[in-house]
Order: structure tokens, then C-alpha cells, then sequence
């Protein structure tokens, strides 16, 4: 087993395990790893330093005691870990006080903006340009990456 640090191409830094390095070198061939923050397909494998013990000084591990887990990118309180839980919570937030109108998001904003319908928060999907037409109309609009998960956009 491989444990892999990688990166997307966000910069966002996470673990993947492989059964071996051929096997991480296909899957990222196929673009089958994904950055768990965004979904970024675009994926580079950190330097790592390898894990040697060659001072002999140690005896294994009984079965009786505890292994310890391989440090992850980021310790638990480092401000990087400190960043991405307050950013996770912020999703929570938007997710949980807006409505989801998936790709319809630019005609609802619009409705929402000229008063056809009622105003409300609303989430969804719009591309590079029609977020470019909205803002030209005056509507504000804000692209914010989502966290995504093994089936989806983060709940």
C-alpha cells in the first residue's frame, strides 16, 4: 500500500492510497482521483519523504499495541486545517439558507433581480461567462467552490 501526498491544481492538498505507484499512475491517467475539496481532476503527487527505519533500534509493534496514524498534510491545528474547517462551515451555512436551482441559476437570478419572482438565496450552477452576463446586468453573483464528496456536491 502507497499512501500519496497530492495536489490539485487549486492547491488543495490531500492523501490518496494506492495499491502501488502503477496503479495511482493509471488512475490518474483515467482521471479517476479527484481532489475530495473540489472535485479538481487535475492532480500532481507531492515529494514525500520515505519512511526508513534502518537504526534497528525499535521492535516491531505487538499486535496488543496501538499504531499510531501517518500525519496527515495538514495537523489538526495548523492554520491550514484551521482555514478549510471554516471554510467547510460557511458551505454548511450557504447550504443550508439557500435554495438549489441547479442549472437553471442564471434565469432565476435574473426573475429574482427584476422582481418576477420573489427574492430569495438561491444556489447553482453557472458557467464562467453567464456569471460575466449577470454582473453586466448588475446582478451579484459569487462563485464558490463546493466541497465534493463520493457522490456528489457536499450535504
Amino acid at each position: 500500500m502507497k499512501v500519496l501526498n497530492l495536489r490539485c491544481a487549486h492547491d488543495h492538498g490531500f492523501e490518496g492510497w494506492f495499491a502501488s505507484e502503477d496503479d495511482f499512475l493509471a488512475q490518474r491517467q483515467r482521471s479517476a482521483i479527484e481532489c475530495p475539496l473540489c472535485g479538481d481532476v487535475g492532480i500532481a503527487r507531492l515529494p514525500s519523504a520515505p519512511r526508513l527505519n534502518i537504526s534497528g533500534a525499535r521492535a516491531p509493534h505487538s499486535l496488543a499495541e496501538p499504531v499510531k496514524p501517518a500525519a496527515s498534510a495538514s495537523p489538526p491545528d495548523s492554520p491550514a486545517a484551521e482555514l478549510r474547517s471554516m471554510w467547510i462551515e460557511r458551505v454548511k451555512e450557504v447550504l443550508a439558507n439557500t435554495e438549489d436551482v441547479g442549472e437553471r441559476f442564471p434565469e432565476e437570478a435574473r426573475r429574482i433581480h427584476y422582481g418576477e419572482t420573489s427574492h430569495r438565496g438561491i444556489r447553482g450552477q453557472a458557467s464562467a461567462q453567464e456569471r460575466a452576463d449577470l454582473a453586466e446586468e448588475g446582478i451579484e453573483v459569487m462563485a464558490l467552490p463546493m466541497p465534493v464528496g463520493p457522490k456528489g456536491q457536499a450535504h
